[in-house]
């Protein structure tokens, strides 16, 4: 692939897994930024070293510790949907491929917890579990995965589909896209929603955001 054509947010398979591009810095020489979609860990690589998918209906695979397959169903609140059609107006931000979190929807579209209007045909909604007629994109190759990481993606699948990797009490995160200096603790983690310590409320994927989040450390890991 070249490097011209990197976009953030394509999907792209890195060592025959799938990924994410979260960034490009033409000026680097490992220019390409990557989220493993299986477990939201990064990763530097060059343009020449990924290739891209475009993601379809029936598709399915691992985000964030869950399995998931991507329906062409109206979404409902709670429910979590891949940006794949992104048609933005002035007001909204989001880019191809965000994955976010359902907080209202009706007739016209869906709201995310991240103030996001997003039309109906805008979106593929993430379906928890593997259909029975999905196509697995985990990896590109399934004949050549390497082992550990095929039987880590297949444990997973038999997993009960609420346990997903969340942020943990304790867990002290620093804004970084402010310009003060914002840091805040979770102290509360429930349905599939997390509690800081200043009031607010937000969803893991907001945290997750390197954009936006630095994670820190855990106050139980706090030798001080």
């Amino acid at each position: 692939m070249k490097l011209y054509q990197a976009r953030k947010g394509q999907f792209v398979y890195y060592n025959n897994e799938l990924h994410k591009i979260y960034g490009v810095k033409a000026m680097y020489k490992e220019s390409i930024h990557l989220i493993k979609l299986r477990d939201l860990s990064q990763h530097l690589t060059k343009a020449s070293e990924i290739e891209r998918y475009k993601a379809q209906v029936l598709d399915s695979f691992v985000f964030n510790q869950k399995a998931y397959t991507l329906k062409s169903r109206k979404a409902e609140e709670g429910d979590f949907i891949l940006i794949h059609n992104p048609r933005p107006d002035s007001l909204d931000t989001y880019v191809l491929n965000e994955i976010e979190l359902v907080e209202a929807a009706d007739n016209k579209g869906i709201t995310t917890t991240n103030s996001h209007g997003v039309k109906h045909n805008e979106y593929l909604l993430m379906e928890p579990g593997r259909d029975q007629d999905s196509h697995r994109i985990d990896f590109k190759d399934i004949e050549t995965a390497d082992p550990i990481s095929l039987q880590e993606t297949e444990a997973l699948d038999l997993r009960n589909p609420n346990n997903a990797l969340l942020p943990s009490i304790g867990d002290i995160y620093r804004r970084i896209n402010e310009n003060e200096i914002f840091e805040a603790m979770v102290v509360a983690v429930k349905a599939q929603m997390v509690y800081l310590g200043d009031g607010s409320v937000m969803s893991p994927l907001e945290l997750l955001n390197a954009d936006e989040w630095e994670y820190l450390y855990n106050l139980q890991d706090d030798d001080s």
